[in-house]
């Protein structure tokens, strides 16, 4: 009885938001962080990632160039690109525990398959299948987060899910490190162990996903009818707030100036990801000819720690103010300039802490970023909007990628891939800070009943939003 009137004395928006944080985020958590509990790999994120670290040992078996290397981690977002709108919308349709749980299960039975190829062409066929497999799981998550928290607490929940990254590198890159060096059972090449053996989590994550995630706030057993009641009507009030000023269909979505304009933000800011991705572990393997594959392992631990805090920071700091364009153009400033820095240095130290600051940058971009496009799209266009956004996104993680390899082997220095990199992530931020302002009317939690006055002014703001 006294815990209830406890409870009772909690603010209903405090107490639901709460409980969608401690219940809902660390499930979506556990679809990348769970499989290391048992020294596998993260489900979604590491299946690109350990390319990279692959790198070290397979390129010279299978003999692969620089430029097929960047032709490999790049090739998986053609697949992916295609996919993804479509993908997106039958995610709305259909629901997100159906929907995530078929992209989990069949990229985990691709992935499985990449470890017993035989040459670089079966190389680009089943790298490509996995982005088929994968289409549509980023943005899909992005869309189910918009389905339970408000704008004022969006950018705090992405960051929190999107903590998978670095904890991917965290904890992934010691363990590949550790295989490549001493897993050679029955035969087989490590780097295959490594790639076979991240398929096996996500297919399990697939039957934890369809018997454990709720599609909508109304299916949450662990919220009160009060509680669901309450998010769904704060939900719609901010849904109606953005049709007040224009009502958006699916494709109109596609053919939005802003979310283009946001989409080739995204694009010039993965360069930077995914070189950071591919390419960390062989440029600190070219540091020292003492590092073995294990201690590069463990050195990649510490940009990605450095990385983790500045997400989360900066996630804070920006659903605080409610301002997103700052908050997403000066941490691609950051990161690009450590990587322009970093052409110029040979030292341990300075390369560790120029990468750090590099990942901080990098990451850090994520959540604000992310936020911008539930400010002005709902229901099917934002389902289509954020499933753009992240295809013209992927388009520089597949021409990144393959630029990157080609400077490469072309300079034979990683110098000038790092050059590209920097330079594509200040783009970036030149590209968000000429994105439009955003209007605080439409999060800062007015009141659902309004006057007319007030709902013109409303109005107004919205019109100016997505023009």
């Amino acid at each position: 009885m006294a815990n209830e009137t406890a409870n009772s004395a909690v603010p209903i928006d405090t107490r639901t938001i709460h409980k969608l944080k401690i219940r809902l985020l660390p499930f979506l958590f556990v679809l990348y962080v769970l499989p290391f509990l048992f020294l596998l790999y993260v489900v979604a994120f590491l299946d690109r990632i350990n390319i990279g670290f692959a790198a070290l040992t397979m390129n010279k078996e299978l003999a692969i160039t620089s430029q097929q290397f960047g032709l490999i981690a790049g090739i998986f977002f053609i697949g992916y690109v295609i996919f993804e709108v479509p993908s997106n919308l039958l995610l709305h349709r259909i629901g997100a525990r159906i929907w995530i749980a078929r992209i989990l299960l069949s990229w985990g039975i691709v992935a499985m398959l990449t470890g017993f190829v035989q040459s670089v062409a079966q190389f680009y066929v089943v790298r490509f299948l996995l982005g088929v497999a994968e289409a549509g799981f980023f943005p899909g998550i992005v869309l189910y987060l918009t389905y339970w928290f408000r704008q004022r607490e969006q950018a705090h929940a992405i960051a929190l899910f999107m903590t998978a990254l670095p904890v991917a590198s965290i904890l992934g890159a010691p363990v590949s490190g550790v295989i490549l060096d001493h897993a050679h059972w029955l035969g087989v090449s490590s780097w295959r162990w490594l790639l076979i053996l991240e398929g096996l989590p996500a297919i399990g994550c697939a039957v934890l996903t369809y018997f454990l995630l709720p599609d909508r706030p109304e299916d949450a057993t662990f919220l009160t009818q009060n509680e669901k009641e309450w998010i769904t009507a704060e939900l719609r009030r901010e849904e109606l707030q953005k049709l007040q000023g224009h009502q958006m269909s699916a494709t109109q979505a596609l053919t939005n100036r802003r979310v283009w304009q946001l989409g080739l933000t995204a694009l010039a800011w993965d360069i930077g990801l995914y070189w950071m991705s591919f390419w960390m572990p062989q440029v600190l393997k070219s540091l020292s000819s003492l590092y073995s594959n294990t201690l590069v392992g463990f050195l990649v631990v510490i940009p990605q720690l450095v990385g983790l805090v500045g997400m989360v920071l900066v996630a804070r700091s920006s659903d605080r103010s409610l301002e997103r364009r700052f908050h997403t153009a000066i941490p691609a400033i950051v990161g690009g300039t450590a990587l322009l820095l970093l052409t110029m240095t040979r030292s341990s130290v300075e390369s560790i802490a120029l990468l750090s600051l590099m990942a901080a940058g990098i990451y850090s971009f994520i959540a604000p970023f992310f936020t911008i496009p539930s400010e002005f799209l709902s229901g099917y266009s934002a389902a289509s909007g954020i499933a753009l956004i992240n295809s013209v996104a992927n388009i520089g993680a597949f021409v990144g990628p393959y630029a990157i390899g080609a400077i490469t082997g072309k300079t034979r220095s990683l110098s000038g891939g790092m050059a590209f990199a920097g330079v594509s992530l200040l783009a970036s931020a030149t590209l968000a800070l000429l994105l439009p302002r955003k209007a605080r009317a439409n999060v800062t939690g007015a009141p659902t009943s309004t006057t007319g006055q007030q709902r013109r002014k409303e109005a107004g703001l919205g019109s100016r939003l997505v023009a």
